[in-house]
């Protein structure tokens, strides 16, 4: 899973990065450090694989990761048209989901590219940006595609002119500020565009990034945030970024006892990776063969052909059953060898759906 952070300048998105990633990213002057973003990697944190680590005592326990791009701002002028650069569009255009950070914290040492604070400001104004890219592509496509009809024959012709119909549609919806989210494609027309890499489509977490002294307010700017923006593929956060990113160079020890003098029931980077799941629509699976306890993800609904892929591709081409157990099952049983005499221990084909929490063992042949 790859995650775009985007925002306007100022708005600490880099601090949110060194947050979610336990980074040191230059802060200050990173807004005119040019296009060349911040990659990080974050493990996912998973009571489940620790306790399964305890009862199997691994040579290696693996997390599942999350892989972070803190993308530069955008410049002075963003929200009038221009669109984004290709720079700043093509680290963006492969990201699964976008992180949206907004500022909602005042502080005189750093001012506002606009001189005030107003999240839902700002909030359009990136929503204009990644709608002004969308619409470039469309503009680009449709006149290539006019192009290439002029000398289509059947059925070339008629699927060249049902993707014009298409990108024409969204184009007036996306005049009107309808993002591609939002459209109701149904899913041919969904599968039709994915190499497009429409901006506005991709899911979004608003991150609203408040002071120190606004915390006690965080879930009453998340609730009217919530009321103003309720839309499709889009989740609602708030949290200071600032203290996230000191509690990230802390021990975990240090940093639950910080965290807790604030107020906060659980740091940042695990409500942040919770709602990125559960935008994209994705569970964990465990495995625990060769040495290793190692948390895998995958999309919810994906077969346990899909999954035995994701480990490897000899795993799917030679795939022949997997022994299945779930996690509270197998928590509960204490031992693989006591759901195996209980019956929990179940033998799947490459069509059964993977759940979340199952610990999988996959047999197959090379």
């Amino acid at each position: 899973m790859e995650i775009g952070i985007i925002g306007l300048p100022k708005s600490g998105k880099t601090t949110l990065f060194n947050a979610l990633t336990r980074g040191k990213a230059e802060t200050a002057a990173y807004a005119a450090a040019g296009p060349t973003p911040n990659l990080g990697m974050a493990k996912v944190p998973d009571s489940r694989l620790q306790a399964l680590a305890a009862m199997f005592q691994p040579k290696r326990t693996i997390q599942a990761e999350v892989r972070y791009v803190d993308i530069a701002a955008p410049p002075r002028g963003s929200g009038k048209g221009d669109g984004l650069s290709g720079q700043f569009l093509a680290h963006l255009s492969g990201v699964d989901a976008l992180i949206h950070a907004v500022r909602a914290f005042e502080d005189e040492s750093i001012p506002h590219i606009e001189g005030s604070i107003d999240p839902e400001r700002d909030i359009a104004v990136i929503d204009l940006e990644l709608a002004f890219s969308d619409l470039a592509i469309i503009a680009r496509r449709l006149e290539r595609l006019t192009d290439s009809l002029k000398g289509a024959r059947s059925p070339e012709r008629e699927t060249l002119l049902g993707e014009q119909a298409l990108l024409a549609r969204i184009r007036a919806d996306l005049e009107k500020e309808v993002p591609v989210c939002q459209q109701g494609l149904s899913a041919d027309e969904t599968k039709a565009i994915v190499n497009y890499q429409f901006l506005t489509a991709k899911p979004q977490l608003v991150v609203l990034n408040l002071s120190e002294e606004q915390l006690p307010q965080a879930a009453s700017y998340e609730a009217e945030l919530h009321a103003r923006y309720h839309r499709p593929q889009l989740e609602i956060a708030a949290l200071c970024a600032k203290l996230e990113m000191e509690l990230a160079q802390l021990s975990d020890a240090e940093a639950e006892e910080l965290g807790s003098a604030w107020g906060l029931k659980e740091p940042g980077l695990e409500r942040i990776i919770g709602l990125s799941y559960r935008l994209l629509g994705l569970i964990s699976f465990f495995t625990t063969a060769s040495g290793e306890v190692k948390a895998w993800t995958i999309a919810k609904g994906a077969t346990a052909l899909k999954a035995a892929g994701k480990i490897h591709s000899d795993m799917e081409k030679g795939f022949i059953r997997a022994e299945v157990v779930a996690y509270d099952e197998l928590a509960k049983c204490g031992s693989l060898a006591e759901a195996r005499r209980r019956g929990l221990l179940r033998l799947e084909g490459k069509s059964y759906t993977v759940q979340d929490g199952d610990v999988i063992t996959f047999l197959f042949n090379v």
